[in-house]
C-alpha cells in the first residue's frame, strides 16, 4: 500500500483487542452498525479499521461514545457466514497499519475515520538483532506445534507462517504471549522489528520461555 495516500470515510470497529499484520480476527457480529459495514464491506470489497479502545464499551450506549486508540490496522475479511438470523461470524486478516488523523460517529453509531497508511517495519539489522530472532522463531514454532496437536482445526494465525519474517515473527508472538493490552497496542505501533523482536525476547526470558 502507498504510504503517501489518506484513506477518507474509513469505517472503524473500536475493540478490546489489538489487531497486527497477519493476524487473525474472528468476530461475531450482532449490532445493526457492523452488520451494515460488513455488507457495505463485503460488496466494495474495501477493509475496515480495528483499533483498540481508550475508553467506552464495544456495544454501543448512548451516555459512553467510543474513543479508539490513534494507531490501528486494517482488516479485509476472508470469510462471512450466517450463524443466526442476525449475526454473522466473520474472519478477517489484518493487512496494513494506520494513524487516525481524525474520526466522527456517523448518524448509525458508527465510526468513520481518515486515516494514513503506516509503511512496513524497518528491516532486523546486526547480529545481536538476528540471533534474538532466530530464538524467537524456534520458540514460536513449538507454540504452534503445541496447538497443533492440542487443537489443530483452530490456529490462532493465518498460513502461510513465515519463519524467516522477523515482522510476522514478532507479531504474531506479541498476539499469543499473555501481555497486558495496552503493552500489546504499544508493540504493534513500533516501526522497528528489531525493536519488537528485542521487547518479546526480553519477555520470554523474563518468563523463562526461552
Amino acid at each position: 500500500m502507498p504510504t503517501s495516500s489518506v484513506l477518507a470515510d474509513l469505517p472503524l470497529f473500536p475493540l478490546h483487542t489489538v489487531l497486527f499484520p497477519d493476524g487473525l480476527l474472528p468476530l461475531k457480529i450482532f449490532e445493526a452498525r457492523y452488520l451494515d459495514m460488513v455488507r457495505d464491506c463485503l460488496r466494495e470489497k474495501t477493509p475496515f479499521g480495528v483499533c483498540l479502545l481508550k475508553s467506552g464499551g464495544e456495544v454501543a450506549k448512548p451516555d459512553e461514545p467510543a474513543v479508539p486508540e490513534p494507531i490501528g490496522c486494517l482488516a479485509e475479511i476472508s470469510q462471512c457466514d450466517v450463524e443466526t438470523f442476525g449475526m454473522l461470524l466473520i474472519r478477517a486478516r489484518g493487512t496494513h497499519r494506520f494513524r487516525l488523523l481524525s474520526h466522527r460517529v456517523e448518524a448509525a453509531g458508527l465510526l468513520v475515520g481518515m486515516a494514513e497508511p503506516i509503511g512496513n517495519d524497518q528491516p532486523l539489522e546486526g547480529n545481536e538483532h538476528l540471533a534474538k530472532f532466530g530464538a524467537c522463531a524456534e520458540v514460536l514454532e513449538r507454540i504452534i506445534e503445541a496447538i497443533h496437536e492440542k487443537d489443530p482445526g483452530n490456529l490462532p494465525f493465518v498460513e502461510p507462517f513465515r519463519f524467516d519474517d522477523p515482522s510476522w515473527v514478532s507479531n504474531r508472538l506479541a498476539e499469543v504471549l499473555p501481555i497486558a493490552l495496552r503493552a500489546r497496542q504499544k508493540l504493534m505501533e513500533l516501526e522497528d522489528a528489531g525493536a519488537r523482536i528485542d521487547v518479546v525476547h526480553h519477555y520470554m526470558q523474563q518468563h523463562q520461555l526461552l
